[in-house]
């Protein structure tokens, strides 16, 4: 796939009653005209000339459109299309098989999308399910996965599943994302991040972690109370619940929380014994252990 680094191009006067023809689409040859939507700003349309051989093979709108007698959007010769330039743009030259300019946003990819949608050109499509794997475009894991839901696409969105473990789903941020989605990819994410908290939960809870309440001492038989690992092991389900990679539990949570802290300090208190409670380098490699093993993808 060619990438040209222009994303815009001068348009160009032609002198069938003053219309501006895009440069790239603009051949006299071309027998099918096509109009953007006005541009916002200088209120006027820009227009496409194509061949309608490439229409009627890329498109199965066009497709139908060309085996009747006559459309209703046909106007003077001419097919008005409620997109814009940049994204019938994007879309023509994609049909065409000519360079296509660097997409970096979403904001590009949305309406593009709409459009191959709409005219029905599973060519471009295949296109940019390519592009939003691209780095400058994995960057945003809930646009990924809305758009990966909606067109069946399973690798893509189990790929932006497992970005999306770095955030919360219940942030006021992340909110207006979620609302794009349909109700089941909404809740298998997060069916995800809950079995992952949960998953963890149930772990810490097994052999070979102490239950946090009260045990004997091994080298004493003096009584001991674990809340301290009762304390860290609320903690890291806390953090579960806000973070679902773990990772933060892993890089310096268990390293620097108070809570941690306390269990590597946490000694009996008999005298004379003062035995330390936890073996943190075991507990550290365990935690990682289970972390390691919870589902990652939808």
């Amino acid at each position: 796939m060619e990438l040209d680094g222009s994303h815009s191009t001068a348009l160009v006067e032609t002198n069938q009653g003053d219309r501006q023809y895009h440069p790239l689409f603009s051949s006299p040859d071309a027998e099918v005209v096509l109009a953007a939507k006005n541009d916002s700003v200088t209120k006027a349309s820009v227009f496409f000339r194509l061949h309608s051989h490439n229409l009627k093979t890329a498109s199965g709108f066009f497709r139908e459109m060309f085996m009747l007698p006559q459309n209703s959007q046909l106007e003077n010769g001419v097919f008005y299309l409620e997109e814009d330039a940049s994204t019938l743009e994007l879309l023509f030259r994609m049909i065409s098989g000519l360079p296509i300019p660097q997409i970096d946003s979403y904001d590009q990819i949305d309406p593009l999308l709409d459009s191959i949608e709409k005219y029905d050109t599973p060519g471009p499509l295949s296109i940019v399910r390519l592009l939003v794997m691209t780095p400058l475009l994995l960057g945003q894991p809930f646009r990924l996965y809305a758009i990966a839901c909606r067109f069946g696409w399973d690798t893509e969105a189990r790929h932006a599943s497992t970005q999306t473990l770095t955030f919360d789903l219940y942030n006021k941020d992340v909110r207006p994302y979620l609302s794009r989605l349909s109700s089941n990819a909404l809740l298998r994410l997060f069916d995800l991040h809950r079995t992952r908290r949960e998953g963890l939960r149930q772990r810490l809870n097994d052999p070979p972690f102490v239950s946090g309440g009260l045990a004997t001492c091994n080298n004493c038989n003096a009584v001991i109370d674990y809340h301290t690992w009762r304390e860290l092991k609320y903690k890291i389900i806390l953090e579960m619940d806000v973070r679902p990679a773990g990772d933060t539990i892993l890089e310096h949570g268990l390293s620097e929380w108070p809570e941690a802290l306390a269990c590597w300090q946490a000694k009996c208190s008999q005298a004379g014994c003062s035995r330390a409670l936890y073996d943190k380098g075991e507990t550290l490699r365990v935690i990682r252990e289970c972390i390691e093993t919870l589902p990652k993808t939808i």
